[in-house]
């Protein structure tokens, strides 16, 4: 169990990664949305409710895939030698990198 101490993991998951991604969701909500003021008009309205249910409990996993395994392909595994100062990235508080110590 002591070797898990020699290896450091981070995640470089930004918003950036996952933005396309918000945005088809909100697209595919926004559609579905408008289909059911279409449907509003019908004689049985409970159709439209139905449309919406539908439409965001069918996507709803595949937007928790996405999520899911674009967040794993952003976890990087790297050796780390115990003399090895951090220092952190600027830009992202949570990455850091290694420093050459000056003795």
């Amino acid at each position: 169990m002591n070797n898990i101490q020699k290896y450091r993991f981070v995640c470089t998951l930004t918003f950036g990664d996952i933005y396309g991604q918000i945005i088809v969701w909100l697209i595919t909500i926004t559609v579905s949305l408008a289909a059911a003021l279409a449907l509003m008009g019908a004689r049985r309205p409970v159709y439209a409710l139905v449309t919406v249910g539908l439409v965001v409990l069918l996507s709803l996993p595949f937007l928790l895939f996405a999520f899911v395994t674009t967040l794993l392909n952003h976890i990087e595994v790297m050796p780390f030698e115990p003399g090895t100062k951090m220092q952190p990235i600027p830009g992202n508080v949570s990455q850091q990198q290694p420093v050459q110590a000056t003795n």
